[in-house]
């Protein structure tokens, strides 16, 4: 019998992808289904792009590149945070990763240890806990709430913070909620964790090009107060329509940076040589594909929002940025798993469950409306006949 490290009990999922194979096994059993589950562009990677990586693999990058990413890559990630928020960034504090995944395993590992707590997102990206319980520190929910648009609340989360707090995760524009925290709510956060000298952040801005209604975002990195202690997570995966190209970034603490280039050596020695050729052309080449995309989803997040306050029984808020819509569905009688199932079984629409994303996603669906318009109100027709 096979005996596995305590530890490995502890590690949960993202039900996104569950969602995902049990919507393919449909179809193969020859049902129409459409997909609102899964959280990635519906958008092919800009031609510019495939053909830097294409040309990258002639001109012959077949082989290890640094741990920590290829210098051209790092100083195109330093200049455009420069570009998109007037942040002075070292290059040699940037660490190239594969996707976004690996910046939040680092950081919850190095951080994270028994007796110590975590702060994150709760409904948030199912992973924050996941690592959190699988480090051995206690997992501290911030609670997100409807009527505050899903953004955190500077003042509550202050109060969360005690003498075992390490690291505290925020995640604007946010998964699955779509929530921004509005700049009054961040420089509170800021100002207050002047009283908590230790205390790293995480910023999860992966989303933070996809923004609407005239919301703007607000970077991490504009607080130089808190430059010394800040963890920024960002990369290609959504911004780019590259999520299969696993290529995310992370600008690290001047004190972190060696550990977590160790990190990155140990667990998978460099990130692919051609992807990060292409990671260049992305960030220095034209940007229209972005806006043009962004334009699109703007158009989508008001035909989903508008429909789903159409529904019996449903409400929801404006989505402010990434690519979701979290109804509350409280009012149909229906848990938030059983709605899942029954959008699923019954409607062939895929969505995933608000408890797949923390304990206070209970009574919310996610929607993705990485979809075609079309597809996304022909489900909505469906759980409007379904409801």
């Amino acid at each position: 019998m096979i005996r596995m490290a305590q530890s490995a009990a502890r590690l949960g999922t993202e039900s996104a992808f569950e969602v995902l194979a049990r919507a393919e096994r449909l179809k193969r059993e020859g049902r129409d289904i459409i997909n609102l589950g899964i959280g990635q562009p519906d958008f092919r990677t800009p031609e510019h792009i495939v053909e830097a990586a294409v040309k990258a693999l002639r001109d012959g990058h077949h082989g290890y590149t640094p741990a920590n990413g290829i210098p051209a890559l790092r100083e195109a990630v330093a200049a455009d945070l420069h570009r998109r928020h007037a942040a002075d960034v070292d290059p040699d504090r940037v660490v190239v990763v594969p996707g976004g995944k690996p910046t939040m395993f680092f950081a919850i590992l190095l951080l994270g240890e028994p007796g110590a707590e975590v702060m994150y997102p709760n409904p948030g990206f199912p992973i924050y806990e996941s690592v959190i319980r699988y480090s051995g520190a206690t997992p501290v929910p911030i609670r997100l709430d409807e009527s505050k648009g899903f953004a955190f609340d500077a003042e509550s989360v202050l109060a969360q913070i005690t003498a075992a707090t390490r690291l505290i995760i925020i995640n604007s524009p946010a998964n699955p909620t779509g929530g921004v925290t509005p700049k009054a709510e961040i420089d509170k956060l800021v100002a207050g964790l002047s009283e908590w000298p230790d205390v790293v952040l995480m910023s999860d801005e992966i989303y933070s090009q996809m923004l609407y209604g005239g919301r703007t975002h607000v970077s991490l990195l504009t607080y130089p107060e808190i430059r010394d202690r800040l963890i920024l997570l960002d990369g290609w995966s959504k911004t780019y329509a590259m999520t299969g190209w696993r290529l995310g970034f992370a600008v690290w603490p001047e004190a972190m940076v060696d550990t977590v280039t160790r990190l990155c050596i140990n667990d998978h020695s460099c990130v692919n040589a051609a992807a990060q050729h292409a990671g260049i052309a992305a960030l220095t080449g034209p940007q229209d594909a972005v806006r043009a995309m962004v334009t699109e989803f703007d158009r989508r997040r008001e035909a989903i929002v508008a429909g789903l306050n159409d529904l019996p029984g449903v409400r929801c808020t404006d989505a402010g940025g990434a690519f979701y819509a979290f109804p509350n569905i409280s009012g149909t009688g229906l848990s938030a798993r059983d709605a899942q199932d029954m959008f699923l079984n019954d409607a062939g629409v895929a969505t995933v469950a608000g408890t797949s994303f923390g304990a206070f996603g209970e009574g919310f669906v996610r929607f993705s409306y990485a979809n075609s318009l079309e597809n996304i109100e022909a489900a909505l027709d469906r759980i409007r006949a379904l409801l």
